[in-house]
């Protein structure tokens, strides 16, 4: 008998168990596993399965069909896209504002100014994310016009189809680049965190980017599972979990 009912009960949980598949931006990767993490301590029998992607690339699938129930885009534009085109199924809502900050693996003087470090001769490449479709790239790109520098470094620029990209070419192909804050909170890149690699842009040089979140019609058969996790996002825990990241929740 006991036998027979150990197999029973496995396969009971498996059936209970919920799996939900999420999109996320680039930029998310960093601050995802932790946030993975303190969910799974909420919810043990959820499985949260993630995509990381460039925001409009991940957009683009969406719209035409792909499987997922939750979309973190890295701004508002692409979600509330997907939203006018009844794609979605609520309203998007900001859940992280995120940050720029310049990277250098080799060793500069950041106390100048961004101007002056930027036109440095020493500086032959400088990554930055696709404006087109990465909208970090299109924050960087406005930091680099209101600085009056875009249309001087343009032949420099190695551009990334996402963030992540973008930080992959500046750790091992560019001399400097313009990546995500919350890269650099990651443990294995904190000791970069330092004024001889890192200079944090100032946020008036860009439009804020808020990061906007928001539920799909895909999540329609497990939405009270999918709103779980939403509603998560914009907990205290979430919150804190952001912060620790270099995200901006207020």
């Amino acid at each position: 008998m006991i036998k027979i009912l150990l197999p029973l009960m496995l396969i009971m949980n498996i059936s209970y168990a919920t799996e939900l598949r999420i999109a996320a931006a680039s930029n998310i990767s960093y601050v995802m596993d932790a946030l993975k993490d303190a969910y799974k301590k909420q919810e043990p029998e959820t499985e949260v399965r993630v995509t990381i992607g460039s925001s409009g690339k991940l957009a683009a699938q969406i719209k035409n069909g792909a499987p997922f129930g939750l979309f973190m885009s890295a701004n508002m534009e692409y979600p509330n896209k997907l939203f006018e085109s009844k794609s979605a199924l609520s309203k998007p809502r900001v859940y992280a504002k995120g940050k720029l900050l310049l990277l250098s693996m080799k060793e500069r003087d950041f106390t100048q100014n961004i101007e002056a470090i930027l036109q440095q001769n020493t500086l032959h490449k400088i990554a930055i994310a696709n404006p087109k479709t990465a909208p970090y790239g299109k924050a960087a790109k406005e930091a680099l016009l209101s600085l009056g520098l875009y249309s001087k470094l343009k032949s420099k620029f190695v551009y990334g189809e996402s963030i992540s990209q973008t930080l992959f070419f500046t750790l091992h192909a560019a001399d400097i680049g313009i990546v995500a804050a919350s890269a650099l909170f990651t443990p294995k890149m904190q000791h970069l965190h330092n004024k001889k690699h890192t200079l944090m842009l100032p946020t008036k040089l860009y439009t804020p980017i808020e990061q906007g979140v928001v539920l799909l019609k895909y999540a329609q058969t497990q939405e009270a599972a999918y709103r779980r996790f939403y509603n998560f996002l914009f907990s205290a825990k979430a919150k804190e979990i952001f912060r620790v990241y270099g995200y901006e929740t207020e």
